[in-house]
């Protein structure tokens, strides 16, 4: 009688098996779709309404400060002081003159947050800033 189980010869595989493949595919596919929402802002802020729509702008000319309600100023998810954080736009401005700093501070929180971050972009000669609101909903 003849055994199947046990074959002397190798035996190749003429198919590639995909499922793998897809389920690496699915599986970056949701990752994605999760995380996107969170790119685009880091603190969860409440913008004033009004404003214009935006002109693109190249990504790498565009620093994004943020301030919360309780005047913590935040540049690339990481808290600085304020004299920090003038130290470094105006080193990044010195590098690069085309700097343009977007602000977005929380609607909740007091304007002399964001007049002293104003006033030390000024000092160094920052003249290119938005102050970031929310769209008007119509």
């Amino acid at each position: 009688m003849r055994r199947f189980s046990q074959r002397t010869h190798l035996v190749t595989l003429s198919e590639i098996n995909i499922t793998p493949l897809l389920d690496l595919a699915f599986v970056l596919l949701i990752i994605f779709v999760i995380t996107t929402p969170l790119l685009e802002q880091s603190l969860p802020l409440k913008l004033p309404q009004g404003g214009q729509p935006d002109v693109p702008l190249d990504p790498r000319l565009v620093r994004t400060v943020e301030i919360t309600a309780q005047g913590v100023y935040v540049l690339d998810r990481r808290p600085l002081r304020l004299d920090q954080l003038e130290a470094v736009l105006a080193a990044e401005y010195r590098a690069n003159p085309n700097l343009v700093v977007y602000i977005r501070a929380d609607e909740n929180g007091p304007y002399k947050h964001v007049a002293a971050l104003l006033d030390r972009c000024l000092r160094h000669g920052i003249t290119r800033f938005s102050l970031r609101t929310e769209a008007v909903r119509r």
